[in-house]
């Protein structure tokens, strides 16, 4: 009796993993054409501004790193609510919601009501990623909307670009991402700009590790008083910045990340042999930054019949 009492618990906690659990295939049967709907959105959104593709994948990373994977980084403020999208990290900086809005509506023509806003932030990351070049990879699916937002914990969790080794170290661990995981992410500045204000004290106050050329160059569209040209723009990574490849590593060696947070990663540290690994290895950097996207969109999900589907990405049901 004791071992079949056994059995039948262990079986009702495998169901209910199980069914927490998300999958590449979760909309396989309820939404079938969901993969060819979201990518034809963002390669239209990318054929209009190739930086939309970092931003979408940007998107990704601050939902995941505030109270997990579940599309709250999408909730507009009402009279009422006090979304994530005014919070510091997120404030002049975050962008994109427009095309997930598009994605949204164009899913919602194939199978409404079906697939969360949370899943299509982390689609639309995978296609951006792809279309400019990158890895491709399996999502894994079946995350639902949060009904809540945290602007104080977007302003705790999301790494800040003065962060140094240790502090981002530490930050991507209580996520469960590894050191490694950590580079590998970081390498999705190879794509995407960086507002002045998030620059400005590494060229005009840093000298050691950063190369002077490049410090030269940033200088004449990023003044040195604070408030004048703060959102003027530079690419993150000099060379290829709409292109999806290792690039990011090879100016690293060579002393030319753009933000502080970047050239952290090879500052005679911890990190500074797996810089070199992606410098000289770019299918290395590929299928770690695959893996570690994996990784991050497990942060958290909500599933099952926790949270909802909304209905606008914008607003609670």
């Amino acid at each position: 009796m004791a071992s079949f009492v056994t059995l039948a618990t262990l079986l009702v906690l495998f169901i209910g993993v199980s069914s927490a659990q998300l999958s590449p295939d979760f909309y396989l049967k309820t939404c079938p054409h969901l993969f060819p709907t979201v990518k034809s959105a963002v390669q239209s959104a990318i054929s209009k501004e190739t930086r939309m593709g970092a931003s979408l994948l940007r998107l990704f990373f601050h939902d995941c790193f505030v109270n997990g994977c579940d599309g709250s980084l999408l909730l507009d403020d009402t009279s009422s609510f006090t979304g994530e999208k005014m919070a510091t990290p997120n404030r002049n900086s975050a962008r994109g919601f427009e095309v997930i809005d598009d994605i949204k509506s164009a899913i919602e023509k194939v199978c409404p009501g079906v697939v969360s806003c949370a899943d299509v932030v982390a689609l639309a990351a995978r296609d951006s990623v792809t279309i400019l070049g990158g890895p491709n990879w399996n999502v894994k699916l079946g995350r639902r909307d949060a009904r809540t937002a945290s602007q104080r914990a977007a302003n705790n969790s999301i790494p800040p670009p003065t962060s140094n080794l240790n502090s981002l170290v530490s930050r991507f661990s209580k996520f469960g991402l590894s050191t490694k995981d950590l580079v590998a992410l970081s390498g999705a500045h190879t794509i995407g700009q960086a507002r002045c204000t998030n620059f400005r004290a590494r060229i005009y106050n840093e000298t050691k590790n950063l190369d002077s050329s490049l410090a030269q160059t940033r200088t004449s569209n990023c003044p040195r008083r604070s408030g004048s040209g703060d959102n003027n723009l530079a690419p993150l990574d000099l060379q290829s910045p709409t292109a999806f490849d290792n690039n990011y590593f090879k100016n690293l060696v060579n002393k030319k990340g753009l933000l502080h947070s970047d050239q952290q990663l090879f500052n005679g540290g911890s990190t500074d042999s797996i810089v070199r690994t992606y410098n000289n290895n770019p299918k290395s950097f590929s299928s770690d930054f695959a893996a570690a996207m994996i990784k991050m969109g497990d942060i958290k999900p909500l599933t099952g019949s926790s949270g909802e589907i909304r209905k606008n990405c914008r607003k609670r049901n």
